[in-house]
């Protein structure tokens, strides 16, 4: 339900004010005892968390999975919440606190665009490209926040790993934040002079509203293969999360990759683009109207010829990119596309991608001088693993040991299949514990178990995760054998039970390159401890 303009909705006007939400949201205020906010009052914040409401701020107080936040009206009521929104089930536990109500059948289906209100409509202001996809969203991401910068853009990034803002780091939550988060950073992004911001958005973020009152410059499509169908039920479904970013509401146009005919998941993509109701653009290495050639991928990087058009004419670029894989070639494309239809020389496009970094825990590195090779991935689909694995058997000349698990709490369907693409595919399969969450961590292994042992790769099963790394190292040689540590990628906690104990896999690959060293050769005190290297195999 979009909301209508009101007066002093715009933030150059001045802030919202109780009245002006209420008119909007096609409500009216249900006061609180014992004294009612004027109808005046100014709103100046909108949260979802009643722990972080500050004086002004509107309470949104929504059902949960496990309890309704209305249950929590008193305490934001206390920290100085003028009103809460929140659906007929919360009104009398609003009306219990004192504090006045605004109710709506569905408050999650108004807040973003309530929320990109009070902040002023920040998202007008900025320009945003938006990476939706099954994989690589958050490196897509990386390169697209990248390559803005190196045109001279001060720039902004919110995503997985890290929300970044004119330089300055702030810590994620999620993949993408709740409306009143995103729009509240995308306002201090606005603050910090931010011209461009790069921004994952999840199949749950658009499900569940998250992105609403922001219209994306350009949404950019990976990939779509099996994940999430504990939350989407179908493939279908999860398709048609996906492809609801690419309408009027979420974004002007749309740069998709599509896969050549007879690739696995091939025909996501162009569905996607025959079903976009905004401009596309497809990017692939068959019939697309930006096409890849000549790819080459090595441990230093990938090189690959990019040919489509702009506006003002042709344009082929040789293109040199920093991360290894055609899957990452893919990304680049991408990326590279997508700045170049919001303005950037392509040369300074290709400039910038070859001094592109490497992204945590994306296929990133811990090395020691003859020791085998330990990449750290976050591949945690089917699909990933698959992409993952296919590369570093290209760059391999010894042997291939995967060490992976699957979440608990997750899609239960996809476990089995992560075990079949790995044993497909690597010389010794190591299954561990991921974060096994509320779960029987030896069920979710069991799951993963059946399907590696369909395939011809040794395998293991060692629940320590440090103990896993340490056997699979004990199955290579020496500095031709190549590690990959899949599933948690920069994470650096494991959760079981409800805790999470600190546990960073780059760090642990780093000690258990020092163990393998200490029976395999002599420490050599001049530099011997392993060092990562973000995604620069």
């Amino acid at each position: 339900m979009p909301l209508t303009d009101g007066p002093g909705a715009d933030g150059a006007r001045g802030p919202l004010k109780l009245s002006d939400v209420a008119q909007v949201l096609g409500t009216s205020v249900a006061a609180g005892a014992p004294t009612p906010a004027p109808p005046g009052t100014p709103v100046t914040g909108v949260t979802l968390d009643s722990r972080r409401v500050r004086p002004g701020d509107l309470y949104a107080a929504l059902p949960g999975a496990n309890v309704h936040g209305a249950r929590f009206a008193a305490q934001a009521a206390a920290s100085g919440a003028v009103a809460a929104l929140t659906d007929p089930a919360g009104a009398d536990l609003v009306a219990a606190a004192g504090l006045p109500a605004l109710v709506v059948d569905d408050p999650r289906a108004v807040l973003g665009d309530l929320a990109a209100r009070i902040h002023g409509r920040p998202g007008d202001v900025l320009t945003t490209v938006g990476v939706t996809g099954t994989n690589g969203k958050t490196t897509t991401a990386y390169l697209v926040e990248s390559l803005l910068r190196s045109a001279g853009w001060t720039t902004g990034l919110l995503g997985t790993v890290e929300t970044r803002i004119a330089g300055e780091r702030v810590d994620s939550v999620r993949t993408t934040p709740e409306a009143p988060d995103l729009h509240a950073l995308l306002a201090r992004m606005v603050a910090a002079g931010v011209r461009g911001c790069a921004l994952e958005v999840s199949s749950h973020a658009l499900v569940q509203h998250r992105v609403d009152g922001l219209v994306l410059d350009v949404a950019l499509f990976t990939n779509l293969s099996q994940d999430h169908l504990d939350f989407h039920g179908s493939m279908e479904e999860y398709f048609a999360a996906k492809a609801s970013l690419f309408t009027p509401a979420h974004a002007r146009r749309g740069v998709v990759w599509v896969e050549e005919d007879g690739a696995p998941d091939a025909s996501w993509g162009r569905r996607l683009a025959r079903r976009a109701s905004v401009p596309v653009v497809t990017v692939g290495a068959g019939d697309a109207d930006w096409r890849v050639t000549g790819v080459r991928t090595g441990r230093a990087g990938s090189t690959f010829n990019l040919s489509g058009t702009l506006p003002g004419g042709p344009v082929e670029l040789d293109l040199t990119c920093p991360l290894p894989g055609d899957f990452n070639v893919a990304n680049a494309a991408l990326a590279a596309v997508a700045v170049l239809h919001l303005g950037p020389a392509p040369a300074i496009v290709a400039a910038g991608l070859a001094a592109a970094e490497g992204v945590p825990g994306r296929m990133q590195t811990v090395v020691r001088d003859g020791a085998p090779l330990v990449v750290v991935d976050y591949a945690h689909t089917p699909d990933a693993l698959d992409r993952v694995l296919r590369t570093l058997r290209g760059i391999t000349p010894g042997r291939l040991v995967a060490v992976f698990g699957a979440g608990g709490d997750r899609d239960r369907g996809k476990r089995p299949l992560m075990g079949a693409a790995v044993a497909a595919l690597a010389d010794v399969a190591v299954v561990t514990d991921d974060n096994p969450r509320s779960e029987d961590a030896a069920a979710v292994r069991a799951a993963v178990l059946a399907g590696a042992r369909s395939g011809p790769a040794e395998v293991l099963e060692v629940a320590d995760r440090a103990a896993a790394l340490d056997a699979a190292l004990a199955r290579c040689r020496g500095a031709g054998d190549t590690v990959l540590l899949a599933g948690k990628g920069h994470e650096t906690g494991q959760e079981a039970a409800g805790v999470v104990t600190p546990f960073d896999d780059r760090a642990a690959a780093a000690h258990a390159l020092q163990r393998w060293a200490r029976t395999h050769t002599h420490e050599d005190t001049r530099g011997a401890a392993g060092a990562a290297r973000g995604g620069r195999p």
